[in-house]
């Protein structure tokens, strides 16, 4: 009797509690009432029958396979744990990996992924497809319905479908429709006799971006985004604007595995009024018609520590990229050509370069090849010195560009210098470190180079040249810090400080070379920089401008740091660098510029940075650039900053600038962005640009307003629209802000 109470409990207890598990040896199934699931729902009822492995659920059924593998909910449902087969009706929702299904009436098999249904719709962020008839095939698990859409507008009436005959849905990859008909609003705009899209962010798509500036006309700017599974992606630009003419080209990037990834692009515009650019550029007159730019980029690493990269930059004229790509023009004005090889060892590596001259209208260096080996600092056997080496050879021919016949630069040119050259630099080190706090590196060095006689400098026919270079030095620094745990300030966001100070001087000496270089071609020379130039060899590296040097850096490094959300951040982060020139060469002054570099974040949300090169014996100040960032929230955010620039300190022209950008989002359907930039020097406001933003639930849409003035040329004028797809952004978030040529499509 006791044996048998026991028996007659535990299925008592089966029955009561609604056990989810059918079988003890079908344990990837989970069958529950909903409301186990979700409380406060509607009390549903589940029959389990053991023996065959099935149950029917009523008023709420929740089926869990393979453990979140596949997941369905329904009103009323019968399930099958043998066969996988699952009968479902009413608010049917089958969740998987892949997709999500939702119908009325739904036959599903959870173990071979059949599904059939009357009415469906379905969804994979961020494309979702509505139909009827719809049948799923379980050997390569491909859908098919007919009378369907598909569209990125997650509503039960979406603005805008794609309706077609047939649709044939790939689970996590694509989707495929015939006879499809784009509809706005339920008008029919447009016909596909047969339309393909990916699921998910990689889906093709088009971008079409109409506006009018003084400069162009009225123009339309159409793109089509596609893209071939991991293989490849890319663009098919085809452009037109009423004063200057059609443009088109493709943008093809490849991805190879191992062997890289390579991007091309081609562009040609035939251009109605080429010159209208050239009163900016006096000296580049009769542009021709036919105008394009041709890139190519490709950086791979084939092997461990060994990098391959290739850059080609063709353009027709000098003006192909201010006119027509601006945003590409301001980042570099005369962009590279070049094929690089780099191969790394623990203590060695070789470089091989070659920069073909494409471009006839630039001013540059061709190297073919150049070819470098750098041994990095190494100790010497178990002695205390280190050594470490550089030496290259190459062939160079040295190329200047000017205006000839009142054609634009680089007709003919000519070039300035060419010889082989070969270079070998060594040098021993001898790291010390005194009182655990004081670092003490004396080094010495010398490096060989020879020229042959295939060139000419400075007009003169060249002999072969042995020059010589003695180098030595010595860099004293230090590090200290002093940690204040209890210091604290609400307005500053300050928990705890540490100051952290790095005092330096680093000594140079550098007797006259055994040849001067102005009797040298002048292949690698020290161009006027905005950034101090090292001093250190190898660090300097303008091999043909290497002289006598005799100089003493001082440096100091000041960080201030607190923690912030836990987080460790700088409070203060201040560099100072000045050079003193203990015996300077006749167009040097005793010191060198101080410069300063301060960054400054008094706030998480704001920022401010300065940097400023002063000269101490002129008196002047060469340069200033000040910047302040405040990002308070997402809701809006503001940018200043000043530079300037003395005329003669880099260039011939003296720079100042004021430029603003703000950003502020007004609610959630409504954003407006301003930037401008003064020219102080001319009271002129150069640039500014206005842009309102609409968020149309699925769609984003933008209109901008610019102007860009000029002494030269007449006021650039600008309108443009740009309409972008939540799901196929025209910029990634964030890119408009600081980069407005997205908004307009140059």
């Amino acid at each position: 009797m006791p044996k048998c109470s026991a028996i007659f409990a535990l299925v008592i207890c089966a029955l009561v509690l609604g056990s989810p598990l059918l079988a003890q040896d079908e344990q990837e199934w989970v069958v529950q009432k909903l409301s186990q699931i979700f409380p406060g729902t509607v009390e549903g009822k589940i029959d389990y029958d053991f023996a065959n492995g099935s149950a029917r659920g009523t008023n709420g059924i929740y089926v869990n396979y393979n453990r979140g593998a596949a997941v369905l909910t329904a009103d009323n449902a019968s399930v099958n744990t043998k066969t996988g087969d699952v009968e479902a009706d009413g608010h049917v929702r089958i969740e998987s990996s892949e997709m999500l299904w939702v119908g009325e009436h739904v036959h599903y098999n959870f173990k071979t992924h059949v599904l059939t249904s009357e009415q469906y719709r379905t969804g994979f962020v961020p494309i979702f497809a509505a139909g009827a008839a719809l049948t799923g095939n379980s050997s390569n698990r491909v859908y098919e319905a007919h009378h369907a859409y598909i569209t990125t507008d997650d509503f039960s009436e979406p603005e805008y479908q794609v309706r077609a005959s047939t649709i044939r849905i790939l689970p996590g990859k694509s989707v495929e429709m015939w006879n499809a008909v784009v509809y706005l609003h339920g008008v029919p705009v447009f016909y596909f006799p047969y339309y393909e899209r990916n699921l998910g962010p990689r889906a093709n798509n088009f971008t079409v971006t109409p506006g009018y500036r003084s400069r162009y006309g009225a123009y339309l700017l159409d793109t089509y985004n596609w893209y071939l599974g991991d293989t490849a992606d890319g663009k098919v630009h085809v452009d037109y604007r009423s004063a200057r003419g059609p443009g088109a080209g493709p943008d093809v990037n490849v991805h190879l595995g191992q062997w890289g990834d390579a991007t091309v692009k081609y562009y040609y515009q035939y251009d109605a009024t080429p010159n209208y650019s050239t009163n900016v550029f006096p000296g580049y007159g009769n542009i021709p018609n036919n105008r394009q730019r041709f890139y190519l980029g490709w950086q791979a690493t084939p092997a461990t520590n060994l990098d391959l990269k290739a850059l080609v930059n063709y353009q027709s004229d000098p003006l192909m990229l201010y006119d027509f790509f601006p945003g590409e023009y301001t980042r570099n004005p005369q962009p590279n050509t070049f094929v690089e090889a780099n191969r790394y060892w623990e203590n060695w590596s070789l470089d091989a370069l070659t920069t073909p001259r494409v471009n006839s209208f630039f001013s540059q260096v061709e190297r073919l090849p150049d070819v470098q080996l750098t041994g990095n600092p190494q100790q010497i056997l178990d002695t205390p010195l280190y050594y470490n080496s550089q030496s290259s050879i190459g062939w160079y021919r040295s190329w200047d560009a000017f205006p000839t016949n009142g054609l634009y630069p680089g007709t003919n040119g000519i070039y300035t210098a060419e010889a082989t050259r070969a270079d070998s630099f060594h040098q021993i080190t001898l790291p010390w470190t005194f009182f655990n706090w004081l670092n003490v590196i004396p080094s010495a060095g010398g490096r060989v180079t020879y020229y042959s006689s295939q060139g000419y400098t400075n007009g003169t026919p060249n002999r072969d040249v042995v020059r010589t270079v003695f180098n030595s030095g010595v860099e004293v620094s230090t590090k200290a810090s002093q940690l204040w745990p209890e210091a604290t300030n609400a307005f500053l966001q300050i928990d705890g400080l540490r100051h952290i100070i790095e005092p330096s001087v680093n000594y140079v000496f550098v007797p006259d070379p055994s040849v001067p270089p102005d009797q040298l071609p002048r292949f690698d020379q020290a161009y006027p920089s905005l950034l101090p130039l090292p001093l250190t060899y190898p660090d300097y590296n303008s091999i043909d401008s290497l002289d006598t040097m005799n100089v003493v850096r001082f440096g100091l490094l000041n960080i201030l740091q607190t923690k912030r959300a836990g987080q460790l951040a700088d409070l203060v982060n201040w560099n100072l660098t000045l050079d003193w020139r203990l015996d300077p060469r006749p167009t040097q002054n005793n010191f060198n510029d101080l410069y300063s570099a301060l960054a400054f974040r008094p706030r998480t949300w704001v920022t401010f940075e300065s940097q400023v090169r002063y000269d101490l014996d002129g008196g002047n100040l060469d340069l200033t650039f000040h910047q302040i960032l405040f990002t308070p929230s997402d809701r809006w955010s503001w940018g200043l900053s000043h530079w300037y620039m003395r005329q003669g300190f880099v260039s011939p022209y003296e720079n100042n600038y004021l430029s603003s950008t703000f950003y502020y989002r007004v609610n959630d359907n409504w954003g407006f962005r301003a930037g401008h930039i003064f020219n102080a020097l001319t009271g002129r406001l150069q640039e500014q640009d206005y842009t309102f933003y609409r968020d149309l639930r699925s769609w984003t849409a933008s209109i901008t307003f610019s102007a860009q003035s000029s002494t030269v040329i007449p006021t650039d004028f600008g309108v443009s629209f740009a309409l972008s797809l939540k799901a196929a952004p025209l910029a990634h978030p964030g890119e408009d802000a600081v980069n407005s040529y997205h908004l307009t499509g140059d």
